[in-house]
């Protein structure tokens, strides 16, 4: 591995231009002490960087690229569709044919609204689900993320469920004060909130398997509770799917745990690498949404072209190729190599995995929410993910992110990784 010149040169300039020398937060590196690595290109599983390196990437762009870098029949519809235009702020066939198939792939949803990102999708079911029931309370869980909009960005307070506290500098209190987070997989919490208050309730918000904290899958019987608490209380229950829709199952969580949401946030994957994202839920639900209703939403590039080509291909693969059963095998042969890696060296920890998402926590578990994955120990990740890096390993750069496998990744890819993670072993001893 060459040592990085080209990537701290740039990253020294872009610290003079753009806050931090990156455009979200986590891309700076900043948890596992060293410079962030500028990418050049990608293409399958591996991604090459400014210094001529190659690495195999399990970032996958944070779980939008199921099918690897450059895709060949998603860069061709994308060659396809430049040709034609970037955009046109009027309606296009593409657009339609997009809902239809995500109507498709998840019952829950009859209607569906397309935006930007995740953020967006996230923001604008909070407001139909309080435009729609006539209350202002919404629930979400700590650790769980669900884009940066003020009413979603909070913590607990002191207790373990407690109106919350913002998590960030410029959110007025004022703004969360009809946000309570409680600890995730706590069912009996919630339901003696709702019991206590009845008919306060807007919405319930929820990660179905977190993956903001590590991948944490919920507990039996936990989302199903969440469900039957809404459904009494005549709250809507919210499943923020931007990451496991389409990942975990065709269907997204709400297929592989067998419970439907009333509304349901998607991104990443819908948009097959570019910037997309959608909510949708029944029919009678949405058509609150302007200009059928008077819940107001817009955005003057929702269902730009390129990303409707990108996602709209993406998913069509998907429904031809069904890769999951693979997806399932090549991950959890992963995380069983990972784990006989980490206790032939004496490493406590856990391993949590749904579907084609892992996590590594160092601790001896278990992690059933983020108060246990904070228990995790930080510089034993941080010097693990340094020495992957050298051996040509890209792992997210925090110990409280998911690892994604596409569709690219080979077995023997797998093999490599796992090599990779034994010699960075004996390389530390």
């Amino acid at each position: 591995m060459k040592i990085s010149t080209i990537s701290e040169d740039l990253f020294r300039e872009a610290v003079e231009i753009i806050p931090g020398g990156v455009n979200s937060p986590v891309r700076a590196f900043k948890s596992v002490g060293l410079p962030p690595r500028f990418i050049t290109s990608g293409a399958g599983c591996r991604i090459y960087d400014e210094d001529g390196n190659v690495f195999i990437d399990y970032v996958g762009s944070w779980g939008p690229l199921i099918l690897g870098h450059a895709h060949p029949e998603v860069v061709e519809s994308l060659k396809a569709t430049l040709k034609k235009g970037t955009s046109f702020g009027a309606p296009t066939r593409g657009e339609v044919e997009l809902a239809r198939i995500i109507t498709e792939m998840v019952p829950s949803i009859e209607m569906v609204r397309l935006v930007n990102s995740g953020t967006e999708a996230t923001m604008s079911a909070i407001r139909l689900a309080r435009g729609y029931t006539g209350r202002d309370r919404i629930i979400k869980f700590s650790g769980c993320y669900h884009g940066h909009s003020d009413s979603l960005l909070a913590r607990a307070g002191s207790g373990a469920a407690t109106f919350a506290v913002p998590d960030s500098m410029g959110v007025p209190g004022s703004v969360v004060e009809q946000t309570l987070v409680f600890h995730y997989n706590d069912l009996e919490a919630v339901r003696t909130q709702i019991q206590e208050n009845p008919n306060r309730l807007a919405a319930i918000i929820v990660e179905p398997v977190a993956g903001n904290m590590g991948v944490v899958p919920p507990k039996a019987g936990f989302l199903q509770g969440l469900r039957d608490l809404c459904s009494r209380d005549g709250a809507l229950l919210i499943f923020d799917e931007v990451m496991t829709g389409f990942r975990v199952a065709p269907g997204g969580a709400q297929e592989l745990y067998n419970v439907k949401p009333d509304l349901t946030c998607l991104g990443k994957i819908i948009g097959g690498g570019l910037p997309a994202a959608a909510f949708g839920g029944p029919k009678h639900i949405m058509e609150y949404l302007a200009p059928v209703g008077g819940v107001y939403q817009a955005g003057t590039l929702s269902g730009n072209p390129l990303a409707v080509a990108a996602g709209l291909t993406t998913l069509r693969i998907l429904q031809r190729d069904n890769p999951y059963n693979d997806l399932e095998s090549k991950t959890a042969r992963l995380a069983k190599g990972i784990k006989e890696v980490f206790i032939n060296n004496g490493v406590p920890h856990t391993i949590n995995r749904v579907g084609s998402m892992l996590s590594v926590f160092f601790h001896p578990g278990p992690v059933n929410c983020y108060e246990q994955a904070l228990l995790a120990d930080k510089e034993s990740f941080r010097r693990f993910f340094g020495r992957m890096l050298d051996q040509g390993v890209y792992l997210a750069p925090s110990p409280f992110e998911a690892w994604f496998v596409c569709t690219a990744h080979s077995h023997e890819d797998i093999d490599m990784t796992l090599e990779a993670m034994r010699k960075s072993f004996k390389k530390e001893c």
